[in-house]
């Protein structure tokens, strides 16, 4: 039987590509996701169509109990989980000014709690074992930073350096922590955007073109090989050249 992985967030978007491509090669995947029942049972059912194995745990990344729960099921069900993808997040758009302290507090907890939560379930036992992967998902905002995306942009800066200082802690252990840091890439997250908004983004990047959320489920698929086992604390960006 294959490895399990553990995807949040992976009802649409990168973590439902990400989750469809680990099934194709082997993994039992775990899918948590929060609201959307119909988008992950869409997954599930597309992986169940080529002989894959997943299961679905619903749960909100922001509370340590709701993860523990979700760990536990997927443990339980699918086996130890030896790779992680901490891929959930929620964006917000507007001045900083106009961001509240309950909107900060939100975005903090899905996207820097979140990666905490499930990190400090799933560690202890990827040390006992002296292996494990574990991918977040940052941003080029993270890098960069975002007028207009202060918050988003702090959160996903965050998570690098979560990304950086695990990965010195626990390399001893066999266990590498990585960080994909996406461009603008074609997801729901992005569909809001006005077609003038696009454009020029399209404009703005070498490639000429958004991201496809499958191009990043091909590097997390890299990330979480045996042949990565010398590659750790890293910041990847897949972005097209938008960010050099």
């Amino acid at each position: 039987m294959g490895e399990t992985v553990f995807i949040t967030g992976a009802s649409r978007g990168i973590g439902a590509e990400s989750a469809k491509a680990f099934a194709k090669k082997g993994y039992k995947v775990g899918i948590n996701y929060l609201k959307n029942d119909e988008a992950a049972q869409k997954v599930a059912d597309e992986i169940a169509s080529f002989g894959g194995t997943c299961l679905l745990v619903k749960g909100n990344v922001a509370s340590l109990e709701d993860m523990q729960k979700n760990i536990d099921e997927v443990t339980e069900k699918l086996g130890k989980i030896s790779v992680l993808i901490n891929n959930a997040g929620i964006a917000y758009n507007g001045v900083f000014q106009d961001t509240s302290p309950e909107k900060w507090d939100e975005i903090f907890k899905v996207n820097v709690n979140g990666a905490y939560n499930t990190t400090s379930i799933v560690l202890p036992s990827m040390i006992s074992e002296k292996r494990g992967r574990i991918i977040n998902i940052s941003s080029i905002w993270g890098m960069t930073g975002a007028s207009c995306e202060v918050a988003y942009s702090a959160s996903k800066a965050a998570i690098i350096g979560f990304t950086k200082a695990l990965a010195k802690e626990v390399a001893p252990s066999n266990i590498t922590v990585n960080c994909v840091a996406p461009g603008v890439i074609d997801t729901d997250m992005n569909a809001s955007l006005d077609e003038d908004v696009l454009t020029q983004l399209r404009e703005e990047i070498p490639s000429g073109r958004l991201g496809k959320a499958e191009e990043v489920a091909s590097l997390l698929l890299h990330l979480a090989s045996k042949d990565s086992a010398y590659l750790t604390g890293q910041v990847i960006s897949v972005n097209g050249g938008f960010v050099l």
